[in-house]
């Protein structure tokens, strides 16, 4: 694989059903609410050339995307191939956290309950609070100095930095970015990660008190949670039945 050209190299059986997976990754987003107009990306490195990721293409709904629409680009944002243009943001968050901190998978989303506790003064998710919150526990950062748009390479390499080794950050007034060795993984959590924010915006909505587990206990589900990913699996198994398109 090293040795092909970059069209031979997007062309190839494996990198095809990835360009597939990722496009699936997308149209599931958009089916479960998680995009925002035709913002927001979504990026996969290629398993034997790690300086070479998979991105969706500029202009083009999520619900929309097919295996043919994804792009391939390199660290510099060079477009190597596929027939879309690609947004240049996209290439500051996404090459920094491919680069810097070592993620396979690289899901950035503005979906509407996660983003909303960046506005808030904790800036994400309590992983104490709702069972789905809890797989999350120890695997959260928060960047929670909002910079303005990630229009330079320093703002994506201040991202990636904060990240600290974590799976999934908060970005303060902004969105949140969740990282995952595979991309059933890493949707899953992207999936999961929405609903622990929502039920716990709409538990604080109540105006009365929220009553946490203790940390202890949280690590716990967090570690039976993550033990086996079979459940990931199968449910990106679902979505390739129920969201097939010709």
């Amino acid at each position: 694989m090293i040795e092909r050209g970059p069209q031979a190299l997007f062309d190839s059986p494996a990198v095809a059903a990835l360009r597939g997976d990722l496009a699936l990754a997308l149209r599931a987003a958009a089916h479960h609410g998680l995009g925002e107009g035709v913002c927001n990306h979504f990026s996969v490195a290629l398993p034997d050339r790690p300086e070479l990721f998979l991105l969706n293409p500029r202009g083009l709904m999520w619900s929309e995307v097919q295996a043919g629409d994804i792009v391939l680009v390199d660290a510099q944002g060079r477009r190597l191939a596929g027939r879309h243009e690609i947004e240049p943001t996209a290439m500051f968050i996404h090459a920094a956290v491919h680069r810097i901190a070592g993620k396979a998978c690289v899901l950035h989303s503005h979906m509407p309950y996660a983003t909303a506790l960046t506005l808030t003064e904790d800036r994400g998710l309590d992983t104490t609070l709702s069972q789905n919150a809890m797989r999350f526990h120890g695997r959260v950062a928060i960047d929670g100095n909002y910079n303005g748009l990630a229009l330079d390479a320093s703002e994506g390499k201040r991202i990636a930095i904060a990240m600290q080794g974590a799976d999934i950050v908060f970005l303060g007034n902004h969105g949140v970015v969740v990282c995952g060795e595979r991309i059933d993984y890493a949707y899953d959590d992207l999936y999961y990660l929405e609903r622990a924010c929502a039920v716990q915006v709409i538990a604080q909505s109540t105006g009365r008190a929220l009553r946490p587990v203790d940390p202890a206990l949280a690590a716990r589900v967090a570690q039976e949670a993550n033990g086996e990913r079979l459940q990931s699996e199968l449910l990106f198994q679902a979505l390739r039945r129920t969201l097939a398109r010709p």
